[in-house]
């Protein structure tokens, strides 16, 4: 059963298949992209404006078929925080012929590795133990005011002490978190609202908000995006099943974004036949993710994309597992 927190869910991966270990600055990293652009993420299907939903306008034009979504088909970018990165770019940047969000490696418009799960931001990950939301480009919780702390994970022992791989973050369940006086059972039962409405939509389906994900999707098994080995990213979905590569991690139930059988997911690109309307599972258009009426594809308000002959995001949105979301700003 999907866990929603204050807002709707959401990074991205409309095909398939993202936590900086924050500093003690505020918004201290992810300056490392290759220019601001233009703030635009699907291309509108009409030409009648955008509605409150991310979704396209009204107005004459096409619907936008197809998968994906998240980027704009007439050649504009999505930024993050007024950086562009990989997976805003709208380029093939890995070769495989998916594009931004078409692409299951990308988790929104903040990550900077097409052909891996990590974020691949400089500056993202540059404090020992400490995290804040992990799906945007900063380092620090001064903008999402999200706080954990690898040192409160029980898997963190000897002798690998994942999902950080840093015996200095081995684990105490009285361990201090920089920023907060919050304890770790504190900090696991409630973020705060700020976090879970600028985070919340960030972040993917089947993942909490410091990149620790259910992977593959449904198997029980949470792994760390933000794994490293040797200093570099190394978790992708060719290493699922390497705990080196992809190290575990616990997530946290407070801002854990549960993966609902109706909804897209990381590592779960397609829904199941009882999710479409009751017409044979013909129609895959707007109303996908219908069961009966008990858990939509998205949350109410929010357009459904992602899926074949659904219409892409609006200039402004990023298709997020299955959801229009607003690009951070």
């Amino acid at each position: 059963m999907l866990i929603r927190r204050a807002l709707g869910v959401s990074v991205v991966v409309a095909l398939a298949t993202a936590m900086a270990c924050g500093g003690d600055d505020d918004d201290g990293g992810g300056s490392g992209g290759s220019g601001t652009g233009g703030a635009a993420t699907g291309g509108a299907a009409g030409g009648g404006g955008t509605s409150g939903d991310g979704s396209a306008g009204t107005g004459g034009g096409g619907t936008g078929g197809g998968v994906g979504g998240g980027w704009n088909p007439d050649g504009g970018i999505s930024t993050c925080q007024g950086h562009t990165y990989e997976c805003g770019d709208t380029l093939d940047n890995d070769g495989d012929g998916l594009k931004d969000s078409q692409d299951p490696d990308c988790l929104g418009p903040c990550d900077n590795t097409e052909g891996s799960y990590y974020g691949g931001i400089p500056g993202q990950n540059n404090a020992p133990c400490k995290a804040d939301c992990y799906f945007d480009q900063d380092t620090g919780p001064g903008n999402d005011d999200c706080y954990w702390n690898h040192g409160c994970d029980p898997l963190s022992v000897a002798p690998d002490y994942p999902p950080e791989g840093d015996s200095s973050c081995k684990y105490d369940a009285n361990a201090k978190t920089p920023g907060t006086s919050k304890s770790c059972a504190e900090l696991d039962k409630e973020q705060s609202k700020t976090c879970n409405d600028y985070c919340g939509p960030l972040t993917p389906n089947g993942c909490d908000c410091f990149g620790c994900c259910e992977l593959p999707a449904g198997g029980g098994k949470f792994v760390y995006l933000g794994s490293e080995v040797g200093g570099a990213g190394s978790c992708d979905i060719n290493s699922l099943n390497d705990p080196k590569k992809c190290k575990p991690c616990t997530p946290v139930k407070a801002c854990l974004n549960g993966c609902g059988k109706c909804e897209i997911c990381i590592g779960k690109p397609t829904l199941p036949a009882e999710c479409y309307p009751p017409d044979g599972g013909t129609d895959a258009g707007g109303d996908a993710g219908y069961d009966g009426g008990t858990e939509p594809q998205c949350p109410t308000g929010k357009q459904p994309c992602g899926l074949a002959g659904q219409s892409p995001c609006a200039n402004g949105y990023y298709c997020i597992t299955g959801c229009c979301q607003p690009v951070p700003s």
